[in-house]
């Protein structure tokens, strides 16, 4: 696969040269664009970021250029949405839960609803903007969503059995999770998943309210000991991609048609890669050996984690939202009738699993 990840030493030039638009020739013009990305190079969900780049370039024949710059090497994750904005990228993709507040309509989709995992979260992620295209997005051009699978609780030296175990623990989360943690009465620190290791073999935190994925994503099965499955209160993240407005009108309709139909068959790509990662990363935490655990609740202790940390959440955010002027029962609803129309539709784990190690094998173990 041809590689386009560039050196942050290049940045104005390209900004410089996007900005002038490449050279016109009627319909031969050529359009350059730099794409800024959080996930590390050897991510799947950075591999597919790649693959969507080479294939909007192959089939817009060449007229679209697309520049890539993984790992924050451009902005840093919190700051990818108004990079975007600024024109400091052309596109970027990134998480809303980076920028708590700031995308009220989204965050519903953050809170804990049942996903068995990330395919359907990715789905009906895709299907709640589609139905509702909040106005908070309209400084943008959003191209497509992705959601991780249910969080866990991951921890580096307690085990985490019951409720009364999170007392006092220091759990990095992000945006909704950061309330879901401190509805279970730990306390939240606020991190992107880059910095979230170091955070964690420093001991500033005492561990993370996170995807599975992240064991062997972000490689933090290396200092992790104990992974307590929650499902039942396992939030998800919504993903954007999204492209700078000004840069998307300048395209011609056919050229939109292009990334607008690659964006759309995304999606899903991401969502199997998502369940893939839910596996690999278990899979991967427990071929370290040295006591780790896999920590499942009785079945009395998730009916009370639900309680203290689902059920008030998911009330306070319709209480809120529909003071501020939005229809959020209605968010409600139509989001929680997606996850159970895509439960039923979902791959199977290992459908998901298969299709990443035959479509994306060169990256598997890197």
């Amino acid at each position: 696969m041809k590689r386009r990840i560039m050196a942050t030493g290049l940045v104005m030039v390209i900004i410089g040269y996007t900005f002038l638009g490449g050279c016109s020739n009627g319909d031969t013009e050529i359009f350059e664009f730099s794409y800024s990305n959080f996930f590390p190079s050897t991510h799947l969900n950075s591999a597919l970021a790649e693959e969507w780049i080479e294939e909007i370039e192959t089939r817009s024949e060449g007229r679209i250029v697309i520049n890539y710059y993984p790992g924050g090497s451009l902005t840093a994750a919190a700051a990818i949405y108004d990079g975007v904005v600024q024109g400091i990228s052309d596109i970027g993709m990134s998480c809303f839960a980076y920028t708590p507040g700031r995308f009220p309509v989204s965050e519903l989709v953050d809170l804990p609803h049942g996903y068995p995992n990330g395919y359907v979260a990715t789905m009906a992620a895709n299907d709640y903007y589609a139905e509702f295209e909040p106005a908070e997005m309209d400084d943008v051009k959003p191209l497509y969503f992705h959601a991780h699978g249910p969080g866990v609780i991951i921890t580096t030296q307690k085990k985490v059995s019951t409720l009364a175990d999170l007392n006092g623990l220091i759990l990095r989360a992000t945006g909704i999770g950061a309330n879901v943690v401190k509805a279970l009465g730990s306390e939240g620190y606020g991190a992107s998943q880059g910095e979230t290791y170091e955070l964690m073999a420093r001991g500033v935190v005492d561990g993370s309210y996170t995807p599975r994925e992240v064991l062997k994503g972000w490689n933090q099965a290396e200092v992790v000991k104990y992974v307590t499955n929650c499902y039942e209160v396992g939030n998800t993240t919504m993903m954007f991609v999204v492209m700078n407005e000004s840069k998307w009108n300048a395209l011609p309709s056919s050229l939109q048609k292009i990334i607008s139909d690659v964006s759309s068959e995304w999606a899903e790509k991401h969502g199997m890669v998502w369940d893939y990662y839910d596996k690999a990363g278990i899979d991967h935490f427990l071929s370290l050996g040295q006591g780790r655990e896999v920590v499942e609740l009785s079945a009395s202790e998730v009916e009370t984690w639900k309680q203290i940390a689902v059920e008030p959440l998911i009330d306070q955010y319709i209480t809120d939202k529909t003071t501020l002027g939005h229809d959020a029962a209605s968010y409600e609803e139509y989001l929680l009738e997606r996850v159970e129309y895509w439960s039923s539709r979902a791959p199977s784990l290992e459908e998901s699993v298969a299709w990443v190690e035959e479509n994306l094998a060169e990256f598997i173990n890197n």
